[in-house]
């Protein structure tokens, strides 16, 4: 099949649009919209995409259907511009299977999946290929669509085997340049109402080509993966990783960890939640006060960071709370210190945060003119190895998380004393 008849396989007939304050008009078919309609795509417009970043930015009340679409859109791009400026392992089947993906790559969330890692949870990947292959209404949908549902699920899960070009697709949608990256920075940007994450999408993709079955960007943007790889940096430094934000998530996994701890919880209650539902569980276990620390997040009352440190060099807590287990035990010793002080403190209202490593790396190649491949490592004049261990040591902070009554001086004089 020649390109043009590729191109109007996810073009002709998209005449349906989306109106979305990003992204103006996100055009699409009538098959691939019928996805969008399945009782198991819409429940991600119940899971806001960036959980308790509202309690302190509050327009961030998009939601990962709202993310979904754009990373389909952003998606469909990338397909017409490859298409158009490259050689393509693409079929008819295949790149319709690719949007199916990008529009369905969240349907495995559940609320703070990402900051449960230490948790033997499975990975929201892997459970969005069993929602696609087992909830039937979903699967005729993609079926209809044009789609192959084994495909779309290998796209979406790693740990799936693939063909050649379904490898493409996979690297599409998760690689330096994603779909999913180019629409969180912007959309979480313009809804906190903050500058750090937007991004020249337009020019961004233009600049893409595909190359040995990996996308490629020409040398002339590289420095737009740069302007991407520094968003990230300042969208965790000022949004996801704010310390309101890290203390509503400290809260909310101390609760869960505890409850699952002491057998209240199981991991697999919380797959396939929607926000009210997780919200529900404080309501359902009243009388195990660990989990009132949900509704407190819910109602904002956010415990202070009443000690913070560097996680790299810190040499009192770091080296006993490597795990969540020896974390628990360092919590109860601080609490029986703290409550010395603060008769009224609970033992689960003292908590250890430590953010999960981040990495500024980019395997992105980078085309010149001659038509040679290089590593964006070797091109980038920014984004050196010493510079991406200075930036994520820069953000990763440990911290003790109280409520606001436990004054400052007191958190510090316990913990650098090392008497607990």
């Amino acid at each position: 099949m020649n390109k043009r008849e590729l191109l109007l396989n996810i073009t002709e007939g998209f005449v349906l649009a989306w109106r979305d304050p990003l992204w103006n008009d996100i055009m699409i078919d009538r098959s691939l919209k019928a996805i969008t309609e399945t009782p198991a795509f819409q429940k991600l417009d119940r899971i806001k995409q960036n959980g308790p970043t509202c309690r302190i930015y509050p327009g961030a009340m998009h939601t990962r259907l709202n993310h979904s679409l754009g990373v389909y859109h952003i998606g469909r791009q990338i397909l017409i511009q490859t298409l158009e400026n490259s050689t393509v392992p693409y079929t008819p089947t295949g790149m319709r299977s690719f949007l199916a993906a990008c529009l369905l790559h969240d349907i495995g969330h559940f609320p703070y999946a990402h900051s449960l890692k230490e948790l033997s949870i499975r990975e929201h990947e892997e459970l969005a290929g069993e929602v696609i292959m087992k909830d039937e209404c979903l699967l005729r949908a993609v079926v209809n669509a044009g789609a192959d549902p084994e495909a779309v699920c290998a796209i979406i899960d790693e740990s799936r085997p693939v063909d050649e070009e379904v490898a493409v697709y996979r690297h599409i949608l998760s690689g330096a340049l994603d779909p999913d990256k180019l629409d969180y920075l912007n959309r979480d940007a313009f809804f906190c109402g903050v500058p750090y994450g937007i991004q020249n999408n337009g020019y961004i993709i233009s600049r893409l080509h595909l190359v040995n079955g990996e996308l490629a960007l020409e040398r002339c943007a590289y420095t737009a993966l740069e302007h991407i790889l520094f968003s990230k940096y300042l969208m965790y430094a000022n949004v996801y990783w704010h310390r309101g934000v890290r203390s509503a998530t400290c809260m909310i996994k101390k609760a869960l960890f505890t409850a699952i701890r002491d057998g209240v919880l199981k991991v697999e209650d919380l797959y396939f939640m929607d926000d009210g539902e997780f919200d529900a569980l404080a309501v359902r276990h009243r009388d195990y006060e660990p989990l009132s620390l949900i509704t407190r997040v819910r109602d904002n009352e956010l415990f202070t960071r009443v000690w913070e440190a560097p996680w790299e060099g810190e040499r009192i807590l770091r080296p006993i709370t490597g795990d969540i287990y020896s974390r628990f035990s360092a919590e109860d010793r601080l609490y029986e210190r703290l409550k010395e002080s603060y008769p009224e403190l609970r033992r689960h209202e003292v908590i250890v945060d430590i953010p999960e490593p981040i990495s500024f790396e980019a395997d992105m190649k980078v085309l010149n003119e001659d038509g040679t491949l290089e590593p964006f490592s070797c091109v980038t004049k920014l984004f050196t190895k010493d510079v991406e261990k200075q930036f994520s040591a820069s953000l990763r902070m440990i911290g003790l998380y109280t409520p606001s009554y436990v004054s400052r001086s007191r958190a510090k004089e316990i913990i650098e004393s090392g008497n607990f």
